[in-house]
């Protein structure tokens, strides 16, 4: 088994694990970094792996800290299942959603929209309309 630390490592947010193991990879959280405004540029920054290559994402619990880059996570194409709690899945359809508009990142974002420039150069937006809304996370009754 190999895990790859990828977030919340000399900081408190941001939490993200990367687990390789029997044949598998996959995701534990996919966590927002907030604090200081430099901590928040790693939230548009490109992710440490390739998304192609995971099989799943494993969400422990709805804190943004731990959620709030799915968003950024599905705009890049991933498309596999996200495992939760229903207590999870209900607040990140809240959340999700509602943490665009609140996040400092997010502000950036509506501002960017309205005056059509770019935060960095080839970043991807942390959130967009489209993506906060589409997730359907697979609950472990469903299995």
């Amino acid at each position: 088994m190999k895990i790859t630390f990828l977030g919340a490592t000399k900081t408190v947010t941001g939490s993200n694990f990367l687990v390789e193991a029997a044949g598998k990879k996959f995701l534990v959280d996919c966590g927002m970094y907030q604090g200081a405004a430099q901590d928040e540029w790693e939230n548009s920054s490109p992710f440490a792996f390739d998304i192609n290559e995971l099989d799943f994402m494993l969400l422990t619990h709805a804190h943004i800290d731990h959620s709030g880059r799915i968003p950024k996570l599905y705009n890049e194409g991933f498309r596999k299942t996200i495992y939760a709690t229903k207590a999870t899945c209900d607040l990140c359809s809240i959340m999700l959603p509602d943490s665009r508009s609140h996040s400092r990142n997010g502000n950036r974002v509506e501002k960017q929209e309205k005056s059509k420039k770019r935060l960095r150069p080839n970043s991807s937006t942390l959130y967009s309309r489209r993506s906060s809304k589409m997730f359907r996370y697979i609950l472990p009754s469903e299995i």
